[in-house]
């Protein structure tokens, strides 16, 4: 779904000092407010950042399994914008915490605030919905959730990156509350969408290519009817977002087996939109 930046450490090599760890601090989010500042692509990049294959791995496994079932229930237009409002809420956790935490400068970075967002709304969504885990067989979806807010609140308590999990929990929250802002009828990633939208409709209109004109007769009875595509777009677009609350909110309640083949297809084809 993203890109990821991955810095593979070989033994013993220290990623803190050098040329190479000077080199990582321009990517990691710092709690110095002027070196952010400063340097402001840091609110971006630290949650493209990983240092270590298997930080690299293990986030991208999760993102994979999370990001299908949310991008299913939600819409995989509806991934980005939530990837990265959760990586911001991640970031913004950690830099109301990092004062209280740290008594010297420190840094955060990698893809789990945001992922976390996607697996917080996956769990809101479809709370039921079950996955098949190692060694453990099938395991509804808000196990797993509350198993991994678990984890990183087992590690706040235990002092092991404190800066870190906040942005996990901070993460996770947006997720929550992004579902439940959805289920109240905003959407939260409309704006991100709709500026995507601006820069990618000159590249689709440049590549139509141009009709011929033709005339022809049409008689006024035929000029007056309306035809589907007439239909006012904020219209159609409000009755299709009603149709897909209701399936989300049978999901919900009941769980996603319950639903009819047609709402599977329904919902099927809206996350390809």
């Amino acid at each position: 779904m993203a890109f990821q930046l991955a810095i593979t450490l070989g033994t013993g090599f220290n990623p803190e000092s050098g040329l190479f760890g000077n080199t990582m601090n321009y990517l990691y989010l710092s709690n110095d407010f002027v070196w952010n500042l400063s340097h402001p692509w840091v609110i971006i990049t630290h949650m493209f950042t990983h240092v270590g294959f298997f930080h690299l791995l293990f986030n991208m496994l999760i993102l994979y399994w999370f990001g299908r079932i949310a991008g299913d229930l939600l819409g995989d237009h509806r991934m980005l914008p939530l990837y990265l409002y959760s990586g911001l809420a991640g970031a913004f956790a950690f830099l109301i915490t990092a004062p209280l935490i740290y008594a010297g400068s420190s840094t955060v970075h990698g893809a789990s605030a945001a992922i976390m967002g996607i697996v917080a709304a996956a769990g809101m969504t479809a709370p039921d919905y079950q996955m098949r885990l190692l060694l453990l067989g099938d395991v509804r979806l808000k196990y797993i959730v509350a198993g991994l807010l678990a984890i990183y609140v087992i590690g706040i308590a235990n002092m092991d990156n404190l800066g870190g999990h906040m942005a996990h929990l901070g993460g996770a929250a947006f997720g929550f509350f992004y579902v439940y802002m959805l289920r109240r009828g905003t959407d939260l990633t409309n704006g991100f969408n709709r500026i995507l939208s601006f820069f990618k409709k000159p590249i689709h209109q440049a590549r139509r290519p141009v009709k011929r004109k033709v005339t022809m007769e049409v008689s006024h009875r035929s000029a007056n009817r309306k035809s589907d595509s007439d239909l006012p777009t904020d219209q159609a677009y409000r009755g299709e977002q009603e149709r897909l609350d209701a399936i989300l909110d049978k999901i919900k309640q009941s769980g996603y087996e319950t639903l009819s083949t047609e709402d599977k297809k329904y919902l099927d084809d809206a996350s390809q939109k």
